[in-house]
């Protein structure tokens, strides 16, 4: 049985297990939105596969959001239990300073870049509303820093092509406004477990409830609350130790495939009341396992896919500006199946280099700099 002090040790650096699993749920997302713009149907890569199983690939990125939201609510979990033994002890300015060293300079970057190629002409930059609106970039701007992009997207669709994948930082950002207040007036591991299962009933109940309307039933406040819900469960779990039958070979790959089954044979709208919750109970179990083996990786695979969740977040932020250039520059209707071949590796390779510079020269400088470090 590891100790609380294995537990912490796992939280200090970096875990490659936990880096994997985020490589992988970004480049899910990274697929689905090239899918989109370039739809793959007619490439040797359907030829090859067949493309129901291409689709089935491509089809549900917004799974690899769910697995963000309960790996970020594990981690930040983990991380206040890290600091403070106790949860009712969590330092409340300290918590609000590393989210805010975190999330807000790559938030406002975005948000500059955006508003510039608008405004230097580029259409597929600029708002646009389906129901024959119209919402001003201070607004969409608005939206984004005050952790309402959801709320934008629910009521007049996706209104900015770019900031667009705002609404996740929305919903994860107003949790953890109510995350620390909840441990300073709960005080306990016991009373908050109770807490955060009523948000993890809440989940599946209110998708169930939204069936036909995708702006609640995915990108609602409390249809991806659990998601985060059930990773701050994890973590609390995990520190009480006795888990480590989770990670024996078998459970592993039994875990891995039931994950891929339920990501692959069901479009997320046919899945969602209770996929979702399951989708973070699978990330949930497999973030356990990882403080009971050693963190290493030694393929280039494992390595390549660790490097692209230590990226994750600027990746999920910018990798919609890369593609809107792609799509400006080569529309998509004037592509062929080899063009869009191109393209795909392109895209991956581009948007990875544009987020390890916004990494080292700015994200993570600002993140010191903000943290006082």
């Amino acid at each position: 049985m590891p100790s609380t002090d294995c537990h912490d040790r796992m939280l200090t650096t970096h875990n490659p297990r936990i880096d994997v699993l985020r490589g992988i749920a970004i480049l899910l997302v990274l697929f689905h939105h090239f899918n989109i713009a370039y739809r793959l149907e007619e490439t040797w890569l359907a030829d090859v596969f067949g493309w129901p199983a291409l689709r089935a690939l491509a089809r549900n990125g917004n799974y690899g959001v769910t697995i963000f939201f309960a790996i970020s609510g594990f981690l930040i979990t983990s991380k206040v239990f890290q600091r403070r033994r106790e949860i009712g002890q969590i330092d409340l300015a300290g918590f609000y300073r590393l989210r805010i060293a975190r999330i807000l300079p790559c938030l406002l970057l975005l948000l500059c870049l955006v508003d510039l190629l608008a405004m230097a002409g580029l259409t597929i930059f600029q708002n646009r509303v389906v129901d024959g609106g119209s919402v001003s970039m201070w607004r969409v701007n608005l939206a984004g820093v005050a952790f309402h992009m959801n709320v934008l997207i629910a009521r007049h669709g996706w209104v900015n092509y770019a900031l667009g994948v705002l609404w996740s930082l929305s919903v994860e950002e107003v949790f953890y406004l109510v995350f620390p207040l909840a441990c300073l007036v709960l005080k306990s591991e016991r009373r908050l477990l109770v807490f955060m299962a009523v948000i993890i009933v809440v989940g599946p109940v209110y998708r169930f409830a939204h069936p036909g309307d995708e702006g609640q039933f995915l990108y609602g406040y409390w249809a991806c609350f659990d998601s985060i819900a059930i990773g701050c469960c994890a973590a609390i779990f995990s520190r009480r130790g006795g888990f480590a039958w989770l990670n024996h070979p078998v459970v592993r790959v039994a875990l891995g495939l039931s994950m891929a089954v339920l990501y692959l044979a069901w479009p997320i709208a046919q899945s969602k009341v209770l996929g979702c919750t399951v989708m973070a109970a699978g990330t949930a179990l497999m973030l356990v396992t990882a403080q009971y083996r050693p963190a290493r990786c030694t393929t280039v695979a494992c390595r390549g896919l660790a490097a692209c969740g230590r990226l994750s977040y600027e990746l999920y932020l910018f990798h919609l500006i890369v593609l809107g250039l792609m799509r400006a520059g080569f529309p998509p209707q004037t592509i062929s199946g080899g063009g869009k071949m191109v393209l795909l590796p392109a895209y991956f390779m581009i948007s990875a280099a544009l987020a390890q510079a916004i990494s080292r020269a700015f994200s993570a400088p600002m993140n010191r700099i903000i943290r006082g470090t």
